[in-house]
């Protein structure tokens, strides 16, 4: 698999966990918190449903937006290396032998390495140089859009399935639990995808999961 796809492949399986750990956390704080107002469970699902609807939209159109706009940012640092190489040349192999040289590269090798490179490709040369990124390895703002849209309300179906499924008296607590091991989940996916700490990702997904269901539960319960 190419640079390219595996880079495109990485950013749907992001959006993915992203979307499922956003729906299961909004959706759990959201049930939960109604939960604490009343035990008629019409209403909690009516509430977690509607949430869950709003965030599939909101989530979806935040990553189509989000990818985009590296798009488009990407292609105003294309024309502008352009301009720079077409307008003057020699500033632009300076700059990146010197990078090179600063690296702890040798004048005679960052001279040679600089001339081999900029030969074969100088706007992704200075592109990567400058700005750290490589042309045409774009990702794609629909697909990552997509699994947004998919992976949101799957995530959303467990708590409110959890609430509704169990004894009055159990239902907070179930969903409690199986929210804690759907963030636990989710925050080990998300550190496997980002190279990041398994236990630490975990750890802190559960956190920010914990507080969300207890201030939204507590807060829910004033209302009793």
């Amino acid at each position: 698999m190419d640079k390219q796809s595996l880079m495109q492949r990485n950013n749907i399986i992001r959006a993915a966990v992203m979307g499922a750990n956003d729906g299961i956390l909004s959706v759990s704080g959201i049930v939960l918190g109604v939960a604490g107002a009343t035990s008629h469970t019409d209403t909690i699902l009516l509430a977690g449903f509607a949430g869950m609807l709003a965030g599939t939209v909101s989530m979806a159109m935040g990553e189509y937006v989000s990818v985009s706009s590296q798009h488009d940012a990407q292609e105003r640092v294309r024309r502008e290396q352009m301009a720079a190489l077409a307008n003057d040349y020699d500033s632009e192999f300076t700059f990146v032998k010197e990078k090179y040289e600063t690296a702890g590269i040798s004048t005679h090798l960052a001279q040679q390495a600089t001339q081999e490179m900029m030969a074969q490709d100088p706007l992704v040369t200075t592109v990567r140089e400058r700005y750290n990124f490589t042309l045409d390895h774009e990702l794609s703002a629909k697909g990552a859009a997509f699994a947004s849209l998919v992976s949101f309300p799957v995530g959303s179906i467990l708590p409110m399935v959890a609430i509704s499924m169990t004894p009055t008296s159990l239902r907070e607590i179930t969903t409690f639990l199986a929210v804690i091991v759907a963030l636990t989940l989710t925050g080990y996916a998300s550190a496997v995808l980002n190279g990041a700490n398994k236990t630490r990702a975990s750890v802190r997904n559960v956190i920010a999961g914990v507080f969300t269901m207890a201030i939204t539960f507590a807060i829910g319960s004033l209302f009793r």
